[in-house]
């Protein structure tokens, strides 16, 4: 029996409930979220706010840690020659510049040291990247749900700037780990190893400048810390710097760095997956929802579609920040190469410019591609899978 039939019922109020029943058609048929991370756009803020409770946060945490190790474990040959291209080891240099290259790196490595040679430093990479990983994707998520509220905030530079500042947090907590890994990397003797607790005491007792001296200067300084009980501001500039502080060697421009990549990263990330996600295609790049799917959750993307979201995003983010990293590694290294003079961002980029010219920036950019894309790909893959698996 229709309400027109129903006796007690007006022709408003029957129209009133079709207008009823029409909007919430309407709203039943939006779209699902744009991206895995878009949670919270689609659905009432009251959910959203659930992320910032505290098992949201460790079952995050322990996704983006995991997918970190997985993405880093995959590539860390490549990591490692990468590194020692990028810091311009006077081994490997001959190298530089080449596939060919590239792979001849590998087998020196390789007849020199072994299997395990490829991995050198990983067990540091895994016990910085763990924290840098879970710090960085439960920033993002907790960022990201102030900074976009809902789906009419939403936009690329607020994605942007999430993504930027989530990076920045991570690596701030975990920088010393990084200049140690970077360290054990760069050693290529084959008399004698540096074990995890030498490398940090010689890292910590490195007496660095912190600007390039002349000759003359060099044969004052000795004299100028040994002078006077109370040290001019010339005697500063000339002190030699050392302690905690060399854990954070070319922290700046992994700062600098650190805002497009990780920007870029997931907003390239999240910008693939509106395309993914797009009601033409979803039939083909989605999963059907899990059971255990938060409200408001999208289908996750197929395995095909989400390993090319991850590594589209980190093509795109590693284009955009290489320069930086190639300065930071050379800064990484300064106490390992060199004179021991501290050189600040600037001084860094003029002498790779005098060393190779501009092309000296991107100097192991072939092997960033090659390790970035099955990385990146991994590491959103994982966690994607990882956040499913947890239920959130």
């Amino acid at each position: 029996m229709s309400h027109a039939s129903m006796p007690g019922v007006s022709p408003s109020q029957h129209l009133r409930e079709a207008a009823d029943v029409r909007r919430a058609a309407v709203a039943s048929a939006k779209e699902p979220g744009v991206c895995p991370t878009d949670d919270e756009a689609q659905v009432p803020r009251k959910v959203s706010q659930n992320k910032r409770n505290l098992d949201y946060v460790w079952r995050s945490g322990v996704a983006g840690g995991f997918a970190g190790c997985a993405a880093k474990s995959i590539v860390a040959p490549l990591d490692r020659v990468k590194i020692l291209f990028q810091s311009h080891n006077p081994q490997f240099v001959k190298y530089a510049g080449s596939w060919f290259g590239v792979g001849a790196a590998i087998k020196e490595i390789y007849h020199q040291d072994g299997p395990l040679g490829l991995f050198r430093g990983h067990s540091a990479t895994l016990l910085r990247i763990f924290p840098y990983a879970a710090i960085k994707f439960i920033a993002y998520e907790q960022i990201r749900a102030i900074v976009i509220p809902h789906k009419d905030k939403e936009t690329p530079f607020r994605r942007l700037i999430s993504g930027s500042l989530a990076g920045v947090t991570s690596v701030f907590f975990t920088y010393p780990l990084e200049v140690i890994r970077v360290r054990l990397a760069f050693e290529t003797r084959q008399d004698s190893r540096s074990s995890l607790r030498s490398i940090c005491k010689q890292i910590y007792n490195e007496r660095q400048f912190r600007k390039p001296l002349p000759a003359a200067d060099m044969a004052i300084a000795s004299e100028i810390r040994a002078a006077a009980t109370r040290p001019s501001t010339a005697a500063q500039a000339l002190a030699p710097s050392f302690g905690l502080a060399n854990f954070y060697r070319g922290f700046s421009p992994t700062l600098l760095g650190m805002l497009p990549y990780a920007g870029m990263s997931f907003l390239t990330h999240d910008t693939v997956g509106d395309l993914l996600r797009h009601r033409k295609i979803a039939q083909y790049t989605t999963l059907p929802k899990p059971e255990n799917s938060p409200p408001g959750k999208p289908a996750p993307l197929r395995p095909w579609a989400e390993l090319f979201a991850g590594g589209v995003a980190g093509l795109v983010s590693q284009t955009a920040s290489y320069p930086l990293e190639v300065i930071r590694r050379r800064m990484q290294v300064g106490g390992a190469v060199g004179d021991g003079h501290r050189l600040r961002i600037g001084e860094t980029a003029r002498l790779i410019m005098r060393e190779a010219g501009f092309r000296g920036f991107f100097v192991g950019l072939t092997i960033g591609y090659a390790k970035v894309v099955p990385m990146a790909a991994t590491s959103f893959y994982t966690y994607e899978r990882l956040k499913t698996w947890f239920g959130i």
